[in-house]
């Protein structure tokens, strides 16, 4: 049986976050260029490109360059210049929307289909492998087996979102940014209306919910459906967060590094995609990054919670409930260590949330090490109870359940930490005519040699257990020597500079040749002509703003206790209302889909 490639690919909003990625797991990184991303505020020069291809190409990852906004014809030169450089600085792929770059004298370059093009369908993935597409970007909205059929009935790998904040609408498929602001989801400008709050208006007016993130939904969490998803037939996982800084993706990346080689560990049909294994000094956990909640969406069918309707904020991790409190503190029953300096926040009792810093913690504590119970600062316990005390008037109420949106700690641990990604090699130290070779005798095969006096060793033992300690000392560099094989003619006494200079040539020459190898070895695109037809039936006008702004599965009826399944009730239109912006919502009950559209 072939064994299955399985990618973990990870957002990088500029080149320090890319390495920052890849040194922590990822075995691609996805990245905006110097322009048409779908993130306009995190475009690149093609030089910082360049110079994180060089460092993933060292471990055979890949690196991908968003080219994924509708373009314009007078950019459509700029656009093809564009894809010539990313694949001269040794871009892998373009992740692209517009189809009109189908029809540009592109380099070979591999094209892979954006979730912006609405990939939600068979007959859509059909007709973007037809037009020679190497990777689908699936929609989020699916499940489990409409990814099967589609995989069933396909042959392009499939990539498929398991992390990261979700779009209530379907991907392409939302223009209320635009409408509101001229500011295009589909041109990287999104404003995010969706996480703004909304009132909910019946067709008399009637204000039925008030002042709630109606269109807000929780963080994305797949992590618990990983081996379905492969067996389903995804082959590439996807983080989201172009816009995140390098905490979150190294934490993010590492989570899901983890899972995966959890289950590699015990399928020998599927294997990890680049080369090298990683060293966390961190406690990787995703509630400690940004995160509205977590959803695993709808891949397992609809369900209740999949929505953030009261706020758009990182709630962050829970710690516990308030048992007690004043104005200034309040007594929080967790199992946590809390540190002076962490972000807390609840919900008060009209669900607004209230961030605070915990200023000082006190604590009741079951004792670390076997020391007496004692009350005061815990940092190195667990406790029962904690005090914490604010500068300032909190609003706590008894009840409220707490949650620590940021660590102090963990955050100066996440900012220290560099993944340690190493890659593990075996090595050869022999004797020549006229001093020493030193040779990595994997794939790629290289060595280092040296002109010297041998001396031989009058305390052979020493001798060679010294030789043996300086050749697999490879300190920071991306190598860890796993054997070693010594071949005199006999006991030798090899000075540590000796070896440190054949160390440092060996170092340069692997990491060149692996790095000429990736780009050598990169996958080229199939020519391929796509009819005048398809190119317009899948190239929408930048410009053109319909009716219907927003297609949705999240359903506020639904979410709401209003379902005409669950009620036996007709699914009237209802309306959303926000200052002077009201739009209808129409339910299309068979399909379950909601669409926001402009008021007649």
């Amino acid at each position: 049986m072939e064994t299955k490639k399985i990618e973990l690919l990870a957002p990088a909003k500029d080149c320090e976050v890319g390495m920052a990625a890849i040194n922590h797991g990822a075995d691609a990184v996805y990245i905006g260029g110097p322009d048409f991303g779908a993130r306009e505020k995190a475009s690149n020069t093609i030089q910082d490109i360049e110079k994180l291809c060089r460092h993933a190409a060292l471990f055979d990852a890949k690196v991908y360059v968003t080219l994924n906004t509708l373009l314009y014809d007078n950019e459509l030169e700029r656009a093809r210049k564009i894809a010539h450089d990313c694949w001269n600085a040794g871009v892998d792929a373009l992740i692209v929307q517009d189809m009109k770059l189908l029809e540009l004298d592109l380099p070979p370059i591999p094209l892979h289909a954006s979730t912006q093009c609405d990939n939600l369908t068979v007959e859509k993935v059909q007709l973007l492998e037809n037009l020679g597409f190497s990777q689908v970007v699936l929609g989020r909205e699916l499940s489990l087996k409409q990814i099967r059929e589609i995989r069933e009935k396909t042959a392009v790998p499939l990539e498929f979102f398991v992390h990261g904040a979700l779009c209530v609408s379907h991907s392409g498929q939302c223009y209320l940014s635009q409408h509101i602001g001229n500011r295009s989801a589909n041109r990287g400008a999104c404003a995010q209306p969706c996480r703004l709050p909304w009132d909910l208006l019946d067709a008399n007016g009637k204000v039925l919910i008030k002042n709630r993130h109606l269109l807000c939904l929780k963080d994305l969490n797949n992590s618990a459906h990983l081996e379905e998803l492969m067996d389903a037939g995804i082959t590439s996982f996807k983080i989201e967060g172009r816009m995140k800084d390098a905490d979150y993706v190294k934490n993010a990346t590492a989570f899901y590094r983890q899972k995966l080689d959890e289950i590699f560990a015990r399928r020998t049909d599927l294997k990890q995609a680049s080369q090298g294994h990683c060293q966390y000094n961190f406690e990787v956990n995703p509630e400690k990054s940004f995160n509205r909640g977590f959803t695993d969406f709808f891949i397992n069918g609809r369900q209740k919670g999949i929505d953030s309707p009261f706020t758009p904020k990182s709630m962050g991790e829970y710690i516990g409930e308030v048992a007690w409190c004043n104005p200034l503190r309040m007594e929080i029953k967790t199992d946590k260590v809390l540190h002076n300096g962490d972000g807390l926040c609840f919900l008060n009792q009209d669900n607004e949330l209230v961030g605070l810093r915990a200023d000082r913690i006190v604590a009741d504590c079951v004792p670390a090490v076997g020391k007496p119970k004692r009350t005061g600062n815990c940092g190195d316990a667990v406790a029962d109870n904690v005090m914490v005390s604010t500068n300032r008037p909190h609003g706590v109420h008894r009840g409220a359940k707490v949650y620590r949106n940021y660590d102090i700690e963990w955050q100066k641990q996440g900012d220290a930490s560099t993944g340690n990604r190493k890659i593990d090699i075996d090595l050869t130290l022999s004797e020549t005519k006229t001093g020493y070779e030193f040779i990595c005798r994997d794939t790629p095969r290289v060595s280092a040699t040296i002109q010297c006096e041998k001396i031989s060793a009058n305390n052979p033992e020493k001798a060679t257990e010294n030789i043996r300690k300086k050749a697999l000392q490879w300190g920071d560099t991306p190598f860890n020597p796993v054997n070693l094989e010594l071949k005199f003619n006999e006991p030798r006494l090899i000075p540590a500079s000796v070896i440190g200079e054949m160390k440092r040539d060996l170092v340069a020459k692997l990491t060149e040749e692996l790095i000429e190898n990736h780009r050598n070895n990169r996958e080229h695109r199939q020519d391929h002509t796509p009819s005048r037809m398809d190119v317009c039936q899948t190239s929408p006008n930048p410009d053109e703003i319909p009716s219907r702004l927003m297609t949705c599965h999240h359903c506020i009826r639904y979410a709401n206790g209003m379902c005409s399944r669950e009620t036996g009730q007709k699914a009237e239109p209802l309306f959303i209302r926000n200052g002077a912006n009201t739009f209808r919502l129409e339910f299309d009950c068979r399909n379950c889909l909601m669409y926001v559209s402009t008021v007649n």
